[in-house]
């Protein structure tokens, strides 16, 4: 018997918010891991379009979802379910993936700036997209594709880099200029993978809001993808939470 099948089938659904840059696919390992123990599991896709309309849109997703959910996010994931969260009211646990835990008030772009391991900054393109208000368009931002593997997945063979640079999905500006409302890791259990290599949030960055948010915190070797590099580390983190939140 496997410890994901140990964990049995009664717990809460894992509900996985990918980052930016990315999409759900980020999360097959964990996936591959979670679906044959029979666990419920969703993947919510994250619309990275700043930090109220994402978290609304994911919000309205855990409701949906009948029972408790665990909220699994990656990176700007991270920010999103810690506002989310506390507007569902069925999210009974957090899970940070090599991710954002903002305070209330605080501007992702404004803590990102203070990072001295993240170098995501020297390597971001800005792109423009239509805001659907006449001709009117907004600042998106998408990385250099040819300084995606040692910004963001440097743990990652090159070749599959280059795919994940040519599928990158954009994040719009608002993502880290849009103040973050009242977190929910202060109201409910939390947990944090660390990857001590992450040059796209910065180690430092993801850390300190770990520690400031009580989270059980696991530190781990490895890039920002970490849940693609080591995914049975993310998966064992994700089965420690799902016991607590079971009981």
């Amino acid at each position: 018997m496997t410890d994901a099948t140990a964990a049995g089938t009664s717990g809460p659904t894992v509900a996985l918010v990918h980052g930016a840059f990315a999409d759900s696919s980020g999360w097959n390992g964990v996936l591959e891991r979670l679906l044959p123990a029979g666990l419920p599991v969703r993947a919510i896709s994250n619309p990275l379009r700043g930090i109220t309309a994402d978290a609304a849109y994911v919000a309205s997703a855990f409701a949906q979802i009948p029972g408790p959910v665990l909220a699994v996010g990656h990176s700007y994931g991270g920010a999103v379910i810690t506002n989310a969260a506390a507007v569902a009211d069925n999210v009974v646990g957090l899970v940070y993936v090599a991710a954002f835990a903002p305070e209330e008030g605080e501007i992702l772009g404004e803590v990102e700036s203070g990072s001295k391991d993240s170098v995501l900054n020297t390597a971001l393109v800005e792109l423009r997209y239509p805001t659907g208000q006449g001709t009117e368009t907004a600042a998106e931002f998408a990385i250099a594709p040819e300084k995606f593997h040692d910004v963001f997945a440097a743990d990652l063979p090159v070749e599959q880099t280059t795919v994940m640079a040519a599928t990158q999905r954009p994040v719009a500006a608002l993502a880290f200029s849009e103040r973050n409302g009242t977190p929910a890791w202060k109201t409910l259990p939390s947990w944090a993978v660390v990857a001590t290599g992450d040059k796209a949030a910065g180690s430092d960055v993801v850390g300190s809001m770990a520690q400031r948010a009580g989270a059980t915190i696991v530190e781990a070797g490895g890039s920002h993808v970490i849940m693609m590099s080591q995914p049975q580390i993310v998966t064992d983190v994700l089965l420690q939470a799902i016991d607590v939140v079971s009981r």
